[in-house]
């Protein structure tokens, strides 16, 4: 059971690595709590958006995805919520005056409970991962390797290792960032002003996006 050519592996981590490494809202949700808010706020939003992708995995795993790759209903509804909230997160940024970017020294448990949940649902109200996984995944059973579902939770658990691998260097980095910038004039008005117009735009191109 799960015996796999070494191309096998190759070719399944270079890919997974490129989809880590692709921009998106996950990654921009993850970097922008940490560069308004610090590094605790930054592994909080990872952690949500692992949770989210953990959700999209079990749902390619058991076929749940389908779902929204067969029904433009199922999914015209996931991509308009997911949207919408890109987009919520997007204006209350824009319409913030900077101070949410200047973060306190000490932040409130449900502060950083927030941040989880919100990661969570950015990564599991994005439809286009639902689909993606339920397309990349089946791409690497192998006939005899085992049950195509334990072979589809194995590899989506696989993507989530590599980006446990890559992400947490990326919120140390964009923490030192963050905190290099908090030091300069207005630079907190400026960010928000930056970060909401991203989210703006990512909630945007999804709604216009199709399956």
């Amino acid at each position: 059971m799960f015996e796999y050519s070494l191309f096998h592996w190759m070719t399944f981590f270079s890919a997974a690595v490129l989809l880590n490494l692709s921009p998106g809202p996950d990654i921009a949700y993850i970097l922008g709590q940490t560069l308004r808010s610090g590094r605790r706020q930054g592994f909080a939003a990872m952690f949500g958006i692992w949770t989210g992708a953990v959700l999209h995995v079990a749902m390619a795993a058991v076929g749940l995805s389908a779902i929204l790759a067969t029904s433009a209903l199922a999914f015209s509804i996931v991509k308009w919520v997911g949207a919408a909230y890109l987009i919520w997160l997007g204006v209350k940024m824009l319409l913030s005056r900077g101070d949410q970017f200047i973060a306190a020294e000490k932040q409130s448990p449900k502060r950083l409970s927030s941040v989880y949940w919100q990661g969570m649902l950015v990564s599991a109200l994005n439809p286009k991962v639902a689909v993606f996984f339920l397309a990349f995944l089946p791409q690497f059973i192998v006939e005899g390797a085992g049950p195509a579902q334990a072979q589809l939770l194995l590899h989506g658990s696989l993507i989530i290792v590599v980006a446990a691998v890559i992400e947490p260097p990326l919120v140390l980095a964009g923490a030192k960032l963050g905190a290099f910038l908090k030091s300069k004039p207005r630079v907190g008005l400026w960010m928000d002003r930056s970060l909401g117009a991203l989210f703006v735009a990512l909630g945007a191109r999804l709604a216009a996006s199709a399956r």
